[in-house]
């Protein structure tokens, strides 16, 4: 790693920015937009990184280096765009104009998903695949180190490159996600609930602890358990339906559009898991479900990430994980699936009103402190190790997007590096929502996982349907 030069000045990396480019992880985010039409003329790709997308934040114009007391640092550096944009080239064998490249594209998609990034110039490329798929006349994919910013910072950044499609002068819209009120969100309640949220905070920031260094989640269907996890390869698929389904569901069982998602994955699982081996619907499996920890409601500005610095609103990685234990498949569970979503439901609530989040985001930082970075990260990778999955969602746009007069016909993302060897994804765009999956090679079926979760989807519809009004 290249070091300073005398009175150069740059900013530090963040905390979390060094936990994930440590030796013991290195997560990556995979942007993946699919092109209503062919992408034949690419001319305009430096032009549009050079005016729009580098000028958001310096990041995208730095490299990773440490200063003389080891520390690590961005510094600026010129960037030479020819040598983030991948144009790759399929041999297929065959001259058919309608010739679809989706096993093509899925196989590329792995292969840059373990891929590192260069550490000498920027950390982010552009893959222009030029190639048509069932889902789209061409795929974009814009690989981005996490230590640049998580999901909400990138895809502010990424909007932020969009127009659209209807009417380039108009802002994006985002979709309504509103929660249900608590019944006792005021003070008074506060203080009567004070007891039950300080034994919870202590439950679930010992279960955090032991999660992270003495438990681990069974080895299971969903979960290998394998050591080495650098070099682990991963098929990439997903899922696709109307939020409005999701809508039904949500107003039917009185919970929010992230419960019902998490039910309908957390019983998709336990239906992949049954169906590979029957004695696994009693194993104990875990997610981590992120959770953005800014105190806002949609993305703000880019200009207003990168300047209030300490707002809620400000760019960089300010998430945080909450353990939730996957439901078990029972007989009763099976009749009525609905209970995956209000179990979810009730555990993601409860979770959210304890203080075990930012005790353990302390804990890390005293750890970084006494210990150093590398022992901070570790324990970060021991957290995610242990667990049998991540599931993180972001918030697309209503409308369409376009980039260079090419609209965009489906948006999704997926999270590459973590030690795990089932990572799912949600992301909402044009009233759909995407679930994206990354699972490990040769060991997770993908057209069976991705099957459990339609048939998932489908029977908890049926379920919510029985519900008289």
């Amino acid at each position: 790693m290249e070091a300073i030069s005398e009175g150069e000045i740059m900013e530090p990396v963040s905390p979390t920015g060094q936990y994930l480019t440590s030796s013991s992880l290195s997560i990556y985010i995979l942007a993946v937009m699919e092109t209503e039409l062919p992408i034949i003329d690419d001319s305009q790709t430096l032009p549009l990184l050079h005016n729009l997308f580098l000028p958001i934040n310096p990041r995208f114009s730095s490299i990773m280096i440490r200063d003389k007391n080891g520390d690590k640092k961005w510094k600026k550096v010129e960037v030479k765009l020819e040598d983030h944009i991948k144009v790759p080239t399929f041999e297929s064998g065959n001259n058919s104009s309608n010739l679809l490249y989706d096993e093509y594209l899925d196989e590329y998609m792995s292969k840059i998903a373990v891929e590192h990034l260069p550490q000498h110039r920027p950390l982010w490329e552009l893959h222009i695949v030029k190639y048509p798929t069932s889902k789209g006349m061409g795929t974009l994919v814009f690989k981005l180190h996490h230590a640049l910013g998580d999901g909400f910072s990138l895809m502010g950044a990424l909007l932020s490159c969009m127009e659209r499609a209807d009417k380039v002068s108009l802002p994006f819209t985002l979709p309504s996600s509103q929660t249900p009120k608590t019944p006792m969100s005021n003070t008074k309640g506060l203080f009567k609930r004070l007891p039950s949220i300080f034994l919870r905070t202590v439950s679930d920031f010992g279960w955090s602890l032991l999660k992270s260094n003495l438990i681990e989640d069974d080895q299971t269907p969903i979960r290998s358990a394998a050591e080495d996890t650098k070099t682990r390869h991963i098929n990439i698929s997903d899922v696709s339906f109307s939020f409005d389904l999701i809508k039904e569901v949500k107003s039917k069982l009185g919970v929010s559009i992230n419960d019902v998602l998490s039910g309908i994955i957390f019983f998709g699982i336990r239906l992949y898991m049954e169906e590979m081996s029957e004695k696994s619907r009693e194993d104990h499996s875990t997610a981590l479900v992120l959770l953005n920890t800014r105190n806002i409601e949609g993305y703000k500005s880019i200009k207003e990430m990168v300047e209030k610095r300490n707002s809620n609103s400000a760019w960089g990685n300010q998430y945080a994980f909450l353990h939730v234990p996957i439901p078990q498949l029972t007989d009763s569970k099976y009749a009525n699936p609905l209970h995956f979503i209000l179990e979810a439901h009730q555990e993601i609530a409860k979770k959210k009103t304890s203080f075990a989040t930012p005790l353990t985001a302390m804990l890390l930082d005293t750890l970084r402190k006494l210990r150093g970075t590398e022992a901070a990260a570790k324990y970060l990778y021991s957290t995610l190790r242990n667990s049998s999955t991540t599931i993180s969602n972001m918030i697309g746009p209503v409308e369409q997007m376009a980039v260079a007069n090419i609209p965009i016909k489906g948006f999704y993302f997926m999270v590459a590096g973590s030690p795990e060897s089932l990572t799912m994804t949600i992301m909402s765009y044009m009233g759909k929502i995407r679930i994206a999956f990354g699972v490990e090679k040769d060991f997770i079926d993908k057209q069976l996982f991705k099957s459990s979760l339609e048939n998932s989807l489908q029977i908890i519809i049926e379920a919510a349907r029985q519900i008289k009004a």
